[in-house]
């Protein structure tokens, strides 16, 4: 065997589960490296070497030798990782071992898409319900489940055991919807509303913001043009940012 189980790991009969305690970016890079496994798995892999999964995830192998690690997951020299342990712990840890319900609110344009998702149930999760607070889209059906009223969340959540949910409200929406999420027993919310919410301690809150992650790449699209730019002649070839005042050279640049 290519790897060994931290203690409490799964797979040993009458063990108690024991997570370990990671770092925030080491979480957010095994759901990374999962895909990664899953996509080698069904071409047929059975072993990796850290650096083909690093690439496949899109990290340096480094850095994911030492995410694996914490995991108690060391590859073997000449053979790698196995990748059927390797899926199997990290899905343990990020607590894939159960089908987990999720509660949709707001089925506008960006809702009606998450809702007709179909690559949620492969990663874990099932949207068992639908709301909204528009009597117009109550009623409707999408992919299979009917839109209630965002009034029959809390019954709703209680029968089908919901501990996550999704707002895609309008922002002026949100903090209410996750209030109500609260109230209902949601302890994690995952927002696509273009707001900040406030919630109460232990209630975790991700936020998605399309416009925000646009804007980070408009900035790269900048840098890039600004560094292939021709070097002004005569100056120092900086440019000042609206508002500062602009040098024509060294010497106003230092205020001399």
């Amino acid at each position: 065997m290519s790897q060994h189980r931290h203690p409490g790991a799964p797979g040993r009969a009458g063990a108690v589960p024991a997570l370990p305690d990671l770092p925030e970016a080491t979480v957010a890079r095994l759901p990374e490296y999962l895909r990664a496994l899953h996509h080698l798995a069904e071409a047929g892999h059975e072993t990796v070497s850290s650096e083909g999964l690093a690439s496949a995830a899109g990290v340096n192998s480094a850095k994911l030798r030492k995410d694996l690690s914490q995991l108690g997951s060391y590859g073997t020299r000449g053979v790698g990782y196995d990748l059927g342990l390797l899926i199997e712990q990290i899905e343990y840890v990020l607590g894939l071992t159960q089908c987990r319900s999720v509660a949709l609110v707001g089925v506008g344009n960006l809702g009606h898409a998450l809702a007709g998702y179909d690559g949620f149930a492969s990663r874990g999760f099932r949207i068992a319900a639908l709301f909204d607070a528009d009597r117009v889209r109550v009623g409707k059906e999408i992919n299979g489940l009917v839109v209630r009223h965002v009034d029959e969340l809390p019954r709703v959540a209680a029968e089908e055991s919901i501990s996550i949910g999704v707002i895609a409200t309008p922002a002026p929406a949100a903090q209410a919807v996750a209030d109500q999420l609260v109230t209902a027993g949601v302890t994690s919310i995952l927002n696509f509303a273009p707001c900040v919410l406030s919630v109460p301690d232990g209630v975790d809150v991700r936020k998605v913001d399309l416009a925000i992650e646009l804007q980070i790449l408009s900035f790269h699209e900048h840098r890039k043009a600004s560094l292939t730019a021709l070097p002004v002649t005569g100056g120092t070839g900086l440019t000042a940012l609206p508002g500062g005042l602009a040098a024509t050279d060294t010497q106003e640049a230092i205020g001399t």
